[in-house]
């Protein structure tokens, strides 16, 4: 079963007031990620390490979508970040990341009209983020050039 195994920690990030940075590992288990072959406790487990900085939802970009989604799936919004990461731990195509961010927020009981507008939305705006910075980006770090051919973006 799909849950968050320990609670969301952050603090405002001080290099720049839009980011947050946790200050403890959050750890979610993903049935989707979970490998039904595998007898390993370790599968399917996402370790967003501490120190990790995230904007938590990008909604603040998108006055009227803020207001209506910006405050409501932090947690999710932080697995879904790491895994945008090109070097998370499982390294996830750009679907799996999408498909985890709703599967979190149905373990928290986010209702349809929270779920899918904000699925949408990183199906939409993430393309531009999927593999763009590593997990230990800080702000004011350029994100690295990603001009790799291995790295596919599949749905």
């Amino acid at each position: 079963m799909s849950q968050f195994l320990t609670e969301l920690e952050i603090k405002c990030c001080p290099e720049d007031e839009n980011f947050w940075e946790l200050e403890a590992p959050l750890l979610y288990k993903s049935d989707l990620l979970t490998d039904p072959a595998s007898s390993s406790s370790t599968s399917g487990l996402i370790t967003v390490p501490k120190g990790f900085i995230t904007d938590l939802a990008s909604t603040r970009h998108i006055p009227f979508v803020s207001m209506i989604w910006g405050s409501t799936a932090h947690r999710e919004a932080v697995v879904h970040d790491y895994l945008y990461c090109l070097d998370s731990v499982p390294l996830v195509s750009f679907g799996q990341a999408n498909a985890v961010f709703k599967e979190a927020m149905e373990v928290w009981e986010k209702g349809f009209f929270t779920r899918y507008p904000m699925w949408l939305g990183v199906w939409i705006g993430g393309w531009f983020h999927f593999h763009k910075k590593s997990v230990t980006w800080k702000p004011g770090d350029d994100p690295p050039a990603v001009d790799d051919p291995n790295i596919v973006i599949q749905p």
